[in-house]
């Protein structure tokens, strides 16, 4: 009679460890897929900024083709487009556009909007920056070079943005794509504090010597949206 009780005591006991052990070996799996979902949905979001930032490199590529030479231009890796003659930009000192500048922005300016108006790009570029660089020769003005060259320099990027918007493929653009272009473009100078080395990367990360020619330029740069796509990627991560 006892052994009868003492059996019916573990039975039940049993079954309830085997129901936990299910209860925790099908939370188990749950919780294994939903990283493995978050995991992939990570990696997608990466995948894509990749693909993205590929993409509008080859089409600025392709558009540019047969000018990168006739123009002076450089696109890099960064989706930097660079203005590299010195001599058909800008005049000593000056910031007035010069005729043969106004005539490439008036042929360059066309191609490079009808690539990033693409409405597959929209929430993929967060700013275009029309960067103005000069060398390291000081301008005889408030006595540091570095400021003057600074003014220099933000003035002829702004005087390139004005020049875009005074020309019709600008003006011409529907009222939303002109919003966007609004919120994007920016004027930016940099005087020569990232001057470039004979191959056009920046000195001050070669350590290799300044080439003057070279770091008076005007760069087209394309900021992509990398912080949203870090932050969304972050936000995953932390909701795991």
């Amino acid at each position: 009679m006892s052994g009868t009780k003492k059996e019916s005591h573990w039975i039940p006991l049993a079954d309830l460890m085997t129901v936990l052990m299910v209860i925790f070996l099908f939370m188990s799996i749950s919780y294994m897929a939903l990283v493995e979902k978050r995991q992939k949905e990570q990696n997608q979001i990466f995948k894509d900024y990749q693909e993205s930032k590929v993409t509008l490199y080859n089409e600025l590529n392709a558009a540019f083709k047969k000018d990168f030479k006739k123009w002076d231009l450089k696109l890099d890796n960064d989706l930097s487009i660079k203005f590299t003659n010195p001599q058909v930009l800008f005049g000593t000192g000056s910031s007035e556009i010069t005729s043969h500048f106004q005539t490439i922005l008036t042929d360059f300016l066309p191609k490079y909007l009808s690539v990033v108006l693409q409405e597959k790009y929209k929430d993929k570029i967060a700013e275009i920056r029309i960067e103005g660089h000069t060398d390291t020769k000081p301008i005889a003005l408030s006595g540091d070079p570095y400021i003057d060259n600074m003014k220099l320099s933000q003035d002829r990027g702004r005087n390139v943005l004005a020049f875009l918007r005074s020309q019709n493929c600008f003006n011409n653009l529907r009222s939303t794509e002109k919003e966007r272009l609004q919120y994007w473009l920016t004027a930016n100078g940099l005087s020569y504090g990232r001057t470039v080395d004979k191959d056009y990367k920046i000195s001050f990360d070669t350590k290799q010597p300044v080439d003057n020619d070279k770091s008076r330029r005007v760069e087209f740069r394309i900021v992509t949206t990398s912080e949203a796509i870090i932050n969304k990627a972050l936000k995953n991560i932390d909701e795991k």
